[in-house]
């Protein structure tokens, strides 16, 4: 059998679960007496051992099997969680991502666990005996005969038991086991279901149908069935399934007693009770009638089942828009000829597929969106490791999770927000004895916020720590040279902190792995101006700071501003731009031996793109000036162009390993008319 064709589903899946391992993990160790968070990590690692060793990675299986173990004594109550054991479970954790990791990049998994696996057979291990003797317990409770059980159910289901058995129906609850090596669990759990459903109606399920839908189970799962057909049927029926190891077929029989329902077994070797555990159930169709009919189409049971979502390979997407970019290209070229022929109908054609492939634009971009929390998902973890690294106490609030970026954003902005975190937890957040003698809680605490706004996203990182030393900043400032004593006299106290985003700035006293503040910070910034965005920090002593980040939606289609210099066009993003204007001549001034203009009443420096990118001079300058006035920060410039066009949106294609390290020009894009323009890069001419 060739297991290539479930490599993509099991790395995705695989991912899944290790992060609902790291969330769990977490909030188990805020609770560490909730079962029910112990039951979720163990259902977790246990899927993760059955489909590891289903595709023949070992290393992985053996140590999600160990984990599995000790995942198992905590329910047991044989091991109690401290900290110190699930530091021992996040490095496994740890070891079992780099291995989904590398069988992603291509690898074969494969990673020495020895160490780890060693780790936690001494946790387990000092607890053998007491593990032993709850497997013998259980195993011998699973052997012997035992009175019957008792299940509860609510009214309407106890009436239609009970009018159903007097018109000659059985009620059975069916119990069915998947193997454990079973990779996609709600398939096989929609087709049993279709199966039932031709042999009767279904009114329970345990766990629910939403949890089945969702794999929320280990491997098995109960339906209540009501039928005229014989269990033995229904046994045989259920077992054809594939990857089906267990079907246990029970009686339901009436019972008078309270509002309980006596459950015996019907099986063809021998007479047992099954003991049904107590969860919540879901009742089916309490608005139809109460009298089941066995040739009855069963509607939202079976049908839930079916998934609404579908994986697709980002390649495709890729792919897809890149397609589209081509198509708004040739909008724009039909758009221009319709206006050049003034054809009436031509035009009305024209504008019904610009409105058309306006709505396709925002379906392809929002299919490319993610979710933010797939950066912010990682920071619990290592806020967590952080925390107990420095002895400091830190609680992380995740607000605006569910914010949506393009991926290749994405792809980009987790390391940067990794950098700031850590600042804020190294420098920002004190210690606890430091923060009680200020008179503040023990428990520093570091925000994360995600939100739209236009067409950008915003997000910010805040802590309620001891601020940003402001005199600290400006003595290294002088002493390194990056800001003049007369200048750093006229500085405003957010001029000073934005100094810590200087290259080489530093106020750590020593180094250490643990990033400062100010180390990288320059870096922080180039790659958030990379991807088009903003960062600024602000801070008030003694109560803390927050660093902001503004980030476009996405990177591929760009709104600009079309300008002519000489024959040539170009094309400046429009984010960048706060305002166009024309003047005379005579209205630039000099300073510095620099060409000025007086906007509003800060003077600008003008950059001449003639000059910059060397335009040949083929017609001859008019007495009026076009500017466009930019600006990045606090930063402000002024564009000399010839003229301007307009505004559009265009398709930003880069220049790939062609043309590398082009000033100020990150790509192209072609025109309507199929020109070529230039796209300027407005932060690398404000640098």
């Amino acid at each position: 059998m060739d297991m290539n064709q479930y490599l993509e589903v099991f790395i995705e899946e695989s991912k899944e679960h290790l992060q609902a391992c790291n969330d769990n993990l977490l909030e188990l160790e805020k609770s560490p007496d909730n079962m029910s968070i112990i039951n979720e990590i163990f259902r977790s690692a246990h899927t993760l051992k059955g489909m590891s060793a289903t595709m023949g990675y070992d290393d992985l299986a053996k140590l999600t099997h160990q984990m599995e173990n000790v995942l198992d004594a905590i329910r047991h109550h044989t091991i109690s969680v401290s900290p110190e054991l699930l530091d021992v479970v996040f490095q496994a954790v740890d070891d079992l991502e780099a291995m989904v990791n590398s069988i992603a990049e291509g690898g074969d998994g494969k990673r020495d666990v020895s160490s780890i696996v060693g780790k936690l057979k001494m946790i387990e291990e000092g607890n053998e005996a007491l593990l032993k003797s709850e497997k013998e317990v259980a195993a011998a409770i699973a052997t012997e005969l035992k009175p019957a059980v008792h299940i509860d159910y609510d009214e309407f289901e106890r009436t239609l038991i009970e009018e159903s058995h007097e018109q000659g129906f059985t009620t059975y609850e069916v119990y069915v086991a998947l193997r454990d090596d079973c990779l996609l669990k709600a398939a096989r759990v929609y087709m049993i279901f279709e199966i039932l459903e031709k042999q009767g109606e279904i009114i329970k399920s345990l766990p629910s149908v939403d949890q089945l839908e969702e794999e929320q189970f280990d491997k098995d799962f109960t339906v209540t069935l009501i039928s005229k057909e014989n269990s033995i049927d229904i046994e045989k029926k259920v077992q054809n399934v594939s990857e089906v190891e267990t079907v246990r077929v029970t009686n339901v029989s009436p019972s008078k007693v309270g509002s309980k329902l006596e459950v015996t077994v019907n099986d063809t070797n021998k007479h047992e009770t099954k003991e049904m555990p107590a969860p919540a159930v879901e009742t089916y169709e309490k608005s139809k009638s109460k009298q089941p009919e066995h040739d009855q189409n069963k509607a939202g049971t079976a049908g839930k089942a079916a998934s609404k979502t579908i994986r697709v390979n980002i390649e495709r997407l890729d792919i897809l828009l890149n397609l589209f970019e081509e198509l708004v290209i040739d909008r724009g070229r039909l758009e221009q000829i319709a206006s050049e022929l003034r054809n009436q109908e031509l035009q009305e054609t024209v504008d019904r597929i610009s409105r058309n492939t306006g709505d396709l634009q925002n379906i392809i971009l929002n299919m490319r969106m993610v979710p933010i929390e797939t950066v912010f998902n990682r920071f619990p973890r290592m806020v967590r490791q952080l925390a107990r690294d420095l002895d400091k106490k830190i609680n992380l609030e995740i607000i605006g999770a569910e914010t949506e970026l393009d991926r290749t954003v994405i792809d980009e902005i987790g390391d940067p927000l990794v950098h700031l975190i850590r600042n804020s937890i190294d420098h920002g957040i004190e210690t606890p004895a430091v923060r009680k003698a200020n008179g503040k809680s023990v428990d520093g605490t570091v925000t994360l916020k995600a939100y739209h706004s236009g067409n950008h996203v915003f997000i910010e990182i805040e802590d309620d720590g001891a601020g940003i030393n402001r005199d600290k900043v400006l003595q290294i400032a002088l002493k390194n040279g990056i800001v003049t004593e007369q200048v750093a006299a006229t500085l405003s106290n957010k001029q000073v902190y934005e100094l810590i985003f200087a290259s080489g700035f530093s106020t750590a006293e020593k180094i250490s792995d643990i990033s400062g503040r100010g180390v990288g910070l320059d870096v922080v910034k180039n790659t958030i101006e990379n991807l088009g965005g903003h960062v600024s920090v602000d801070s008030v002593p003694g109560k803390g700071s927050i660093f902001s980040i503004q980030l476009p939606l996405t990177l591929s289609i760009i709104s600009v501003m079309l300008v002519e210099i000489q024959m040539e066009k170009y094309a400046v993003p429009l984010s960048s731009i706060i305002e166009t204007a024309i003047i005379k001549k005579d209205e630039i001034l000099h300073a510095h031996n620099q060409k000025v203009i007086d906007f509003r009443g800060k003077i600008v420096p003008l950059l001449y793109l003639k000059d910059l990118f060397e335009v040949p001079v083929v017609k001859e300058e008019s007495e009026f000036v076009s500017i466009v006035i930019i600006r990045k920060g606090e930063k402000m410039a002024g564009l000399v162009v010839d003229s301007f066009i307009g505004q559009q949106e265009v398709v930003l294609k880069s220049f790939g390993n062609y043309l590398t390290n082009v000033f100020a020009i990150p790509g192209a894009t072609i025109l309507g008319d199929g020109q070529v323009a230039l796209i300027i890069d407005c932060n690398a001419l404000l640098k």
